[in-house]
C-alpha cells in the first residue's frame, strides 16, 4: 500500500460486479450461469450510480442489483465464485460518500461518529474512495512532497480511512463476515518506495533515494504496462478492512492485527469474503487503502496505489462464533492470516489457526491437522511492512472430497 509501513512508528479489471438481476424469477438460474451480461449489468448499475453522484452518506433501498429477496451471489468474472457460508438475503443499500466527514487520516478512531449504522445482511457502497493522504496522491505530486505529508504525520497512516461503519447488535465475541461484491478503480494509480532516512520498506539502506511512478489504469484493458515487454493484470483490493481494535482505543492504520485492518492480502477480489472477530460493541468497520494489483510482500512498501469509484461489499454478523483472528474465503483456497512483528511468529499464529481449522472442519486430531499443514499447505508472505508482518496459510479446498467440502463453513 502507499506509504503503509513506518518503523518508526512503535483484469482483468473489467468490473466484477455481483450480477444479480431483479428481474430474474430463479436467482439459481443466475447461479448456474458462468457469466452475465454485463452491457445488461452496467445498463441497470449506470443509471443508480449517476444518481447517487451527488449523495454523500444515505440509505437506498431500491437497487436494482440489491434488491432481489434472494438474489445468488454470481460475479460477471467467470473464476468468481460464492463462498460456502449459507446466502444471506441482500438488505438495504447504504451509500457512503469520502469526503471530510466520512474520512479521517491513517486512524481508526471509534470516537468518530458513525458514517451509516446497518442491520446484517445490509449493503454498503463505499463511492469515490480517496488517495493517500486525504487524496493529495494525484498524477505529477513529487515524492518529496508526499515524505513531507509522512514527517508531519508521525504516530498515524497515510491512508484515507473511511468510518466506522456501526453494525446493530454486534458484540465482542460475534463474527463479521464481508463479502466483497464489486472492486472498481478509478483511472490512475501510483508505486513508490521512500528515501532510505525514513526507514521504510524492505531495503531502506540500499535505496536512498525516494522514487514515484504513475500509472494509467485502463478498464478497456485489463492490465498495466510496466515496460513496453511487461503487463500486469489488474486485481483491485482494499489493502486495508477492519473493525476497531482490542480495547476501544484508536489506532494507526498502519499495523494490522486481530482486528484485521491493513493486512494487504492480495486476494480479497471481488467474490472473497473477509470474516473478522468483533472487539467493541457495533464492530466500527473502517476501510480504505485501494490497491489495483500487487504481489505477495508488498517489498518496497507499495502495492499500485489507488482509489475506488466504488467498493460495494454486504455485511452478515454472526452472533457468539468466537474466533480471534480474520479468516478469508475464496472460490479456492480458506485463508488462515497471522501477524506479529517477527514474520516467525506471525508464521506461527496462521500455523495454529490452520491447525484449529482443520481440526475443527475437517474432523482431523490436531497431529493429523499439524501434518496436513505441512503437505498441503501454502504458507505466504501478505506483506513485511507494516511494522506487524503477515503470514496467510492457503488451505486448497480442492484437497477435499466434494461432498465433505460442502460441510466445510468457516460459520455454519
Amino acid at each position: 500500500m502507499f506509504g503503509c509501513a513506518e518503523h518508526w512508528f512503535g483484469k482483468r479489471f473489467a468490473p466484477a460486479l455481483t450480477a444479480f438481476l431483479a428481474e430474474r424469477d430463479d436467482p439459481g438460474e443466475i447461479a448456474r450461469h458462468e457469466r452475465m451480461d454485463r452491457d445488461t449489468i452496467e445498463r441497470l448499475y449506470g443509471a443508480r450510480r449517476e444518481a447517487d453522484s451527488h449523495a454523500s452518506v444515505r440509505d437506498d433501498a431500491s437497487d436494482p442489483l440489491v434488491d432481489a429477496p434472494h438474489a445468488s451471489h454470481a460475479p460477471v468474472r467467470a473464476d468468481v465464485r460464492t463462498s460456502t457460508t449459507p446466502s444471506v438475503p441482500l438488505g438495504r443499500v447504504h451509500v457512503v460518500e469520502s469526503n471530510r466527514d466520512t474520512v479521517a487520516l491513517g486512524v481508526f478512531d471509534p470516537a468518530r461518529p458513525p458514517v451509516a449504522t446497518i442491520d446484517s445482511g445490509d449493503v454498503v457502497r463505499y463511492t469515490n474512495t480517496w488517495t493517500h493522504f486525504l487524496n493529495v496522491l494525484q498524477p505529477g505530486v513529487p515524492i518529496e512532497e508526499l515524505a513531507k505529508l509522512r514527517r508531519a504525520n508521525r504516530g498515524r497512516g497515510v491512508h484515507s480511512i473511511i468510518g466506522p461503519v456501526v453494525v446493530r447488535d454486534a458484540k465482542p465475541g460475534d463474527l463479521l463476515e464481508i463479502r466483497f461484491l464489486e472492486l472498481r478503480t478509478i483511472d490512475f494509480g501510483a508505486n513508490f518506495h521512500n528515501s532510505g532516512d525514513l526507514r521504510t520498506g524492505s531495503l531502506p539502506d540500499e535505496f536512498p533515494n525516494g522514487h514515484i511512478r504513475y500509472f494509467d489504469l485502463d478498464a478497456a484493458d485489463g492490465y498495466v504496462s510496466f515496460a513496453p515487454h511487461i503487463k500486469l493484470e489488474m486485481r483491485p483490493f482494499q489493502g486495508t478492512f477492519g473493525v476497531a481494535a482490542p480495547g476501544g482505543i484508536a489506532v494507526s492504520s498502519v499495523a494490522p492485527g486481530q482486528h484485521a485492518g491493513n493486512i494487504d492480502v492480495k486476494e480479497l477480489t471481488a467474490g472473497s469474503t473477509l470474516f473478522v472477530p468483533v472487539w467493541n460493541d457495533g464492530g466500527l468497520i473502517y476501510t480504505g487503502d485501494s490497491h489495483a494489483l500487487q504481489g505477495d510482500g508488498e517489498v518496497n512498501i507499495t502495492a499500485l496505489e489507488t482509489a475506488m469509484e466504488e467498493v460495494r461489499v454486504q455485511i452478515i454478523l454472526h452472533e457468539r462464533a468466537n474466533y480471534d483472528w480474520p479468516m478469508i474465503e475464496t472460490a479456492t483456497h480458506w485463508l488462515m492470516l497471522g501477524t506479529s512483528e517477527s514474520l516467525n511468529e506471525a508464521l506461527r499464529i496462521s500455523l495454529r489457526n490452520t491447525i484449529s481449522f482443520l481440526a475443527k472442519q475437517a474432523h482431523l486430531t490436531r497431529d493429523e491437522a499439524y501434518s496436513l499443514a505441512s503437505l498441503a499447505v501454502d504458507f505466504r508472505v501478505s506483506q513485511m511492512v507494516d511494522v506487524a508482518n503477515g503470514i496467510h496459510a492457503m488451505i486448497p479446498k480442492s484437497i477435499f472430497a466434494a461432498d465433505f467440502r460442502k460441510t466445510m463453513r468457516i460459520v455454519p
